[in-house]
């Protein structure tokens, strides 16, 4: 559904990607983690058409994401907060997507619920939590029933029930055969929820398989992703 292929990606003379190569599958939820700077969100910007590769391929369903025909119905992303306007209430910010999706109204209320939100719908964005704003824009890349949802730094400001509240609605859309893709440095949080993990450091894959592939001899996740990156790799 999801294919990196020996992307490569410089800022001037500086090299932030150095031909990696990755899948996000059906019915998986797929870690992409690193360091902070690893190169991880320059991936996802390529990948939503945010920013141009300077060799290699993002593909979604085989095609750049901007060729897709229906995008919001294929991929629902959230790379920065909601992207609400902060004058803005909840709903209709989630209508205003809709409707320049050409998604019905009816779609609103339904991923407010999903999402938790419904109570707090009326309220202008610029007085959500951390949290509550996280919810949002996870609303917004819902709104489509997207095949593929794609999350970055997902736990960013939920307490401890929201991420157990997110692990499941994650664990329940690859059940129903969607692919899950989320990129974050903070492990803890993500062990209970992925099944495969790519770890990048320093603009190169350093590990790239199942989690227990990927945690190997270690105790846990976290000490698997310390080891990989403290072992050097990748580019200046």
């Amino acid at each position: 559904m999801l294919t990196i292929q020996q992307l490569v990606k410089y800022r001037g003379s500086r090299r932030i990607l150095s031909g990696i190569t990755f899948q996000a599958r059906p019915g998986r939820v797929t870690g992409f983690l690193g360091p902070n700077g690893a190169g991880k969100s320059s991936t996802l910007r390529i990948l939503l058409g945010l920013d141009r590769a300077s060799a290699g391929r993002a593909l979604i369903h085989g095609k750049p994401y901007a060729e897709l025909r229906r995008p919001l119905s294929t991929v629902g992303a959230v790379l920065d907060g909601s992207g609400a306007h902060r004058a803005r209430t909840g709903r209709d910010h989630l209508r205003w997507i809709a409707c320049a999706a050409g998604l019905p109204r009816s779609r609103v209320e339904e991923v407010l619920e999903i999402v938790g939100l419904a109570d707090a719908a009326s309220k202008r964005a610029g007085r959500y939590s951390l949290g509550m704003g996280r919810r949002l824009g996870l609303a917004a890349a819902l709104l489509g029933d997207p095949e593929l949802l794609i999350l970055d730094e997902p736990v960013n400001g939920l307490d401890p029930e929201g991420i157990r509240w997110l692990r499941s609605l994650l664990r329940e859309r690859a059940a129903a055969g969607g692919a899950v893709l989320l990129s974050s440095h903070l492990m803890g949080e993500l062990a209970e929820t992925v099944d495969d993990v790519v770890v990048i450091n320093r603009g190169q894959i350093v590990a790239d398989g199942t989690l227990a592939e990927v945690v190997g001899a270690h105790r846990t996740l976290e000490d698997a992703f310390f080891a990989l990156t403290a072992a050097g790799g990748g580019v200046s």
